[in-house]
């Protein structure tokens, strides 16, 4: 199984979806989004397979959004502000928070 994950190494939400999909055996493409980060319609492409409001992907410290144009705005232009990790396989897309939550798309 091909799965993505958008990492934050220095995060260990993301390290323990990271070994999750590794013990797995997923094939994992690992992105690390502070330093290649996607685009605002990616960004809208994974939270709308997520079936997630845009908002729900900003991180409780981000400033405020007052609508999911505004905090794809918001993410786009400042990925420190998206939560993490999102992880995407063929079965879909979950903001793995808890990282457990990976066993959803496995």
């Amino acid at each position: 199984m091909k799965a993505t994950i958008w990492h934050n190494p220095r995060c260990s939400k993301s390290r323990e979806a990271l070994a999750l999909l590794h013990a797995a055996g997923a094939d994992v493409t690992i992105v690390e989004y502070l330093k290649t980060p996607p685009g605002r319609e990616e960004l809208a492409r994974l939270y709308a397979r997520a079936g997630i409001a845009p908002r729900d992907g900003l991180r409780k410290d981000a400033p405020k959004a007052t609508s999911d144009e505004d905090a794809l705005d918001t993410m786009a232009a400042d990925p420190a502000t998206i939560e993490r990790p999102l992880v995407e396989t063929d079965k879909g897309v979950v903001l793995a928070r808890p990282s457990e939550r990976v066993h959803d798309i496995l």
